[in-house]
């Protein structure tokens, strides 16, 4: 087991938090920025990928940024025996959308399938595709069974998955237990970028009583309420994407994450 992977799958720690940057979304300074106040917030990680509009360019751009910015940190930490020392130690993995998003200056990269897609190219073929280069680069894989629930969103659509719907727990329980025979180290269950609201907890619960992987928890989660309820039902994994979006002051960004993140159990 690498470093990253290692990182990622330590239950040891409780529940914990981590962003995703969308490379077409913002550029790469202001990525920086919003990582950094993630990172001093008390986020554990931070992923970099989208659903769309994400290329090599884009995606490498905001991984350099986003890696330099944390190291800067983490020097000057150890210069100054009173600022926090732990904001550069944060993993920045790759969460791609597919085979023509990604960048050797990542720590790792979510080798997902989606489980619930309708089509062999989320199945396999992006695998497929991006295999080399995860070779070639030296980027630490990790394997992740990525399930969409409902709502769904954009990554619902393009991934044409076959929507979990919200009192599904038996379906999810045996996506959970596929994923674990399957050898995935990780389980993600995702609502989607922006979504209206997250992930029953209900269905957290039964993934957790169905498998022995660390469960992620994504989409639609915006307040600490959100992010309680989904570490109670049995998240390993908060992961929050649009509400870091929305904050242009990176300070302000920073209490609202430190305010959500206070309410993971």
């Amino acid at each position: 087991m690498g470093i990253v992977s290692e990182y990622m799958c330590d239950r040891t720690h409780g529940t914990r938090h981590a962003i995703v940057i969308d490379p077409a979304d913002q550029t790469p300074d202001i990525a920086a920025n919003r990582a950094l106040a993630a990172a001093h917030a008390g986020s554990s990680m931070i992923l970099v990928g989208g659903s769309t509009d994400t290329d090599m360019e884009n995606v490498h751009a905001t991984i350099v940024a986003i890696k330099e910015a944390l190291e800067l940190v983490s020097w000057a930490a150890s210069q100054d025996s009173d600022a926090d020392a732990g904001s550069g130690e944060i993993p920045v993995v790759l969460f791609p959308q597919g085979a023509t998003a990604l960048s050797p200056a990542a720590d790792g990269i979510t080798f997902m399938v989606l489980m619930n897609s309708m089509d062999q190219r989320f199945l396999i073929g992006e695998q497929v595709k991006g295999a080399p280069f995860v070779k070639e680069a030296g980027i630490e894989p990790v394997s992740m069974g990525y399930l969409i629930c409902e709502p769904g969103g954009k990554a619902g659509q393009v991934g044409k998955a076959d929507l979990i719907g919200p009192q599904q727990t038996e379906r999810v329980a045996a996506y959970a237990m596929a994923a674990q025979f399957l050898g995935f180290r990780l389980f993600y269950l995702e609502a989607g970028s922006g979504a209206e609201y997250p992930v029953n907890p209900a269905l957290v619960k039964i993934a957790r009583e169905s498998c022995d992987l660390p469960i992620i928890v994504g989409g639609g989660i915006r307040d600490s309420h959100a992010a309680r309820a989904a570490s109670e039902a049995g998240a390993d994994w908060i992961i929050t994407g649009n509400i870091t979006e929305e904050y242009d002051d990176a300070s302000e960004l920073q209490t609202v994450l430190t305010d959500l993140i206070s309410g993971i159990a």
